[in-house]
């Protein structure tokens, strides 16, 4: 049975797909592989900001994003860096006032933003996280 504190046991997509029990991350699963061509890829973080296992989706060596899964509902993070923040700002007003406070709350450290953005519904939240990522794949 997955435990996401468990680093002995890797979790199928199934059991991660069971333990979220939330139909968006089917989609956004789904989204990813059809959009950018990238499968999920598990592994499993030892840091202290959020230790257990995650999900990743990376184009080559680049991260699109990192998927924390939660009881029926998942974290992404997204890291708006250097390269994405000029792009990002000139479309800011199009964002959600969510993914706005996100944003403006968020510690800038190195040149870069981590967004930690929950989703649990098929909203405006979820569609801003597509465009986020369509910048971070540019």
């Amino acid at each position: 049975m997955f435990n996401k504190e468990n680093i002995n046991y890797m979790p199928t997509e199934y059991e991660m797909k069971e333990y979220i029990n939330n139909d968006l991350w089917d989609h956004f699963c789904q989204y990813m592989k059809n959009t950018y061509n990238v499968q999920p890829k598990f592994e499993f973080s030892k840091c202290n900001w959020e230790f257990g296992w995650n999900v990743k989706f990376k184009k080559g060596s680049k991260s699109l994003c990192t998927v924390y899964p939660r009881k029926n509902y998942f974290t992404v993070l997204i890291v708006i860096g250097k390269k994405e923040k000029e792009t990002f700002e000139n479309i800011f007003s199009s964002f959600s006032y969510d993914i706005q406070q996100i944003y403006k709350e968020t510690k800038e450290g190195n040149n870069q933003k981590w967004l930690m953005i929950d989703l649990e519904d098929n909203d405006q939240r979820y569609e801003d996280i597509k465009k986020i990522i369509e910048i971070r794949n540019k």
